[in-house]
């Protein structure tokens, strides 16, 4: 043992003055590579098999936000595209509007009637918001009813296309006046009591005569679809189309102005001193 430790210490001490041990020094570090690999081979294959396992979960993790962010975008975009949508058929409810110069608000469709047999709509502005039974709904195509029901914050609308539901019109290119009847069906409408001998074609406008002073005057409600003359009958059948897009629209108006409009002229025909011509008068002056 003593003759170990001192052989060691003279090996150190040539090592360390005359460097004579380097060439075997190297030669062994050399040699025991392999040993020191395979030595470290099972850690290295152990974090090697750790970080397959912390990748995948990684990359799930990524996959799920990535998932998540085209839901968040993809709602977004489908938002976007609503809103440009909302923008243009507002854009068209103004336009419509400021031909006629009425007051009008615009409202939502909150509700459809349940029965299949009521062509009926819930808006979502009531007597907060000054609406009254009687006045008219538009859409950007034409008239698409009346306010029937009001609540505080709703009112219920009575569809042109009701079987209960009539509208006086005229047409356009001649003044004709008629009567335009719902049928029940929401795509068809029937102009009634009109005779034999009318002017009238398909394709005609017809649109709300003011007659009554329910409906606004000069709105387009529906166009001409069909006649049909029966021999002996002295009327004839017409049918027509809403120009209105009843079970499409979301976006309405409620008519304001009309309403108020006509009953200046209904309390003017009542009183003739408010108007300064008697209602003779002016049956005279038309004559």
């Amino acid at each position: 043992m003593l003759l170990i430790v001192v052989l060691a210490l003279g090996l150190i001490v040539a090592d360390a003055r005359f460097d004579k041990l380097a060439v075997v020094r190297s030669s062994l570090a050399t040699g025991l590579t392999p040993v020191y690999w395979l030595g470290n081979a099972p850690t290295q294959f152990s974090d090697w098999v750790s970080s397959l396992f912390v990748n995948k979960d990684d990359l799930k993790r990524d996959n799920d936000e990535l998932q998540a962010r085209l839901l968040i975008l993809e709602r977004r975009a489908l938002k976007y595209a609503a809103l440009a949508s909302e923008n243009n058929e507002l854009r068209r409810l103004m336009n419509s509007s400021e031909v006629l110069d009425d007051r009008v608000i615009v409202s939502e469709v909150v509700g459809v009637s349940p029965d299949p047999f009521a062509h009926e709509l819930v808006i979502n502005k009531g007597r907060s918001d000054g609406v009254q039974e009687g006045q008219a709904i538009l859409d950007a195509g034409g008239l698409m009813g009346q306010v029937i029901q009001v609540s505080q914050i709703t009112a219920r609308v009575l569809l042109v296309s009701d079987s209960s539901h009539a509208v006086p019109v005229e047409v356009v290119r001649n003044g004709l006046r008629a009567i335009l009847l719902g049928t029940g069906k929401a795509n068809s409408l029937e102009l009634v009591h009109v005779p034999d001998t009318a002017n009238i074609r398909e394709g005609d406008l017809l649109v709300s005569s003011g007659l009554g002073g329910r409906f606004p005057r000069g709105y387009p409600v529906a166009k001409v679809s069909r006649i049909s003359k029966e021999p002996g009958e002295p009327f004839i059948t017409i049918e027509a189309t809403p120009t209105a897009k009843l079970n499409q629209s979301r976006m309405l108006l409620v008519v304001f102005q009309a309403l108020v409009s006509d009953n200046k002229r209904l309390e003017n025909e009542l009183d003739p001193e408010k108007s300064g011509t008697s209602a003779d008068d002016r049956l005279q002056e038309k004559r």
